[in-house]
């Protein structure tokens, strides 16, 4: 296959991994991000299964490990902050957390060190119209310049604008009826080095600490507690969860005005990405702009590292780039549709509606973890498995 000059629209996880192994297999690489800088926004976040053994592949392993938020393990607390029911790190075949837990932000640095070097990247701007001409595209920017590339990578996210440009799927974005809010508030010594879950009806708090930089918060409520709020600035949205959350008990009060000063806020409903095809012409979709799983799988840095991988791997070893992203789509639609299966129920089974729906979830997260019944539930793969029986294919890059 001649050389490739590719597009990449959009410079988080899945963007900056594609753009380093399309490096190493020779093939020059733009990124366009909408953001003047990285996005340092967003969730703990976990590297396991194949998107762990890429990033060995890489030589990034220790790096990824050294800024992890060291996390022992997952308490579920009630309103005095008592700990009815606690999975620990090292949890015999299940665990809420890992050694290579780490924040959005830090992944999204240590890749973008790993791949800048190599790769064109246009902050503060975005594609504004695509046109596919056969042998090539002709991307229009919203800043002005008009360029041609041989391939254009959708890597934009959920909620890409970039996507419906060119594939016609009617709402691909199926939420499921919640949404979360993340941001940093101050590290109180109160957080210790356990992640606190807590329930009020229809809504969660986690608490996630990250050390004296910070203690990570995902507030979750139900859509309708927070109906409009993807046509509202941040101070909008920020109402939003004061409304929802003000006088919720436990440490709620401390936790929003940690919110009211954070710079880091971001809010997003809880929804999964279901598309016809990744693949249209000259144009691929990849990461969460193709097959969002939402953070209830708890899969989308694997599926976006090992998507980004495969893309370039079959880029580098297919003839032509059609037989390549035929490839990609083959080999990635299995374990999407395997990921995307989350358990029945959810999210709302973790987010009950009333008072005696919050008693009951105590309760069983209580037995459940006392009797020891939880870990040999991890034990089977069919629940807990980060590979979902997908494995990784080998390329020569």
């Amino acid at each position: 296959m001649a050389k490739l000059n590719v597009l990449i629209s959009g410079g988080g996880i899945a963007g900056q991994i594609c753009a380093y192994w399309l490096h190493r297999a020779g093939i020059k690489v733009t990124i366009v991000e909408r953001s003047p800088s990285l996005r340092n926004a967003g969730q703990s976040i976990e590297v396991e299964g194949p998107g762990l053994e890429v990033v060995r592949k890489m030589g990034l392993e220790d790096a990824v490990r050294a800024r992890g938020t060291k996390e022992q393990g997952l308490a579920f607390v009630d309103e005095k902050n008592h700990h009815f029911a606690r999975v620990p790190l090292d949890a015999p075949g299940v665990s809420f957390t890992s050694q290579y837990e780490i924040l959005r932000g830090d992944l999204v640095d240590i890749f973008y060190n790993a791949c800048k070097e190599y790769t064109d990247f246009m902050f503060g701007n975005r594609i504004s119209s695509i046109e596919d001409q056969g042998n090539k595209v002709k991307v229009f920017f919203k800043e002005g310049q008009v360029k041609d590339f041989d391939l254009v990578i959708v890597a934009d996210g959920m909620n890409s604008r970039t996507r419906g440009m060119v594939f016609d799927d009617e709402e691909p974005v199926k939420s499921l009826g919640h949404v979360c809010s993340y941001f940093t508030i101050p590290h109180d010594e109160a957080d210790g080095t356990w992640s606190r879950f807590y329930n009020a009806p229809d809504k969660q708090i986690l608490l996630r600490p990250h050390g004296e930089t910070g203690t990570a918060a995902h507030l979750c409520a139900g859509t309708e507690l927070a109906a409009g709020f993807d046509k509202l600035d941040v101070d909008g949205q920020k109402k939003i969860i004061h409304r929802i959350f003000d006088n919720e008990g436990w440490e709620s009060q401390r936790v929003l005005q940690g919110m009211d000063d954070c710079t880091d806020f971001f809010m997003q409903d809880i929804a999964q990405v279901k598309v016809k095809n990744f693949v249209k012409g000259r144009v691929a979709l990849l990461g969460d702009a193709a097959w969002c799983a939402s953070p209830v799988a708890g899969m989308g840095t694997t599926l976006a590292i090992s998507g980004a991988y495969v893309l370039a791997g079959e880029l580098s070893r297919q003839p032509t780039t059609a037989e390549a992203l035929k490839a990609y789509e083959g080999t990635m639609r299995p374990f999407i549709d395997l990921a995307q299966k989350i358990p029945p129920g959810a999210p709302g089974i973790a987010c009950p509606q009333t008072k005696t729906g919050v008693w009951i979830l105590r309760t069983v997260m209580s037995f459940l973890t006392k009797s020891g019944i939880i870990f040999a539930m991890g034990k089977m793969p069919s629940l807990f498995s980060q590979d979902k029986g997908f494995k990784l294919p080998q390329y020569i890059l």
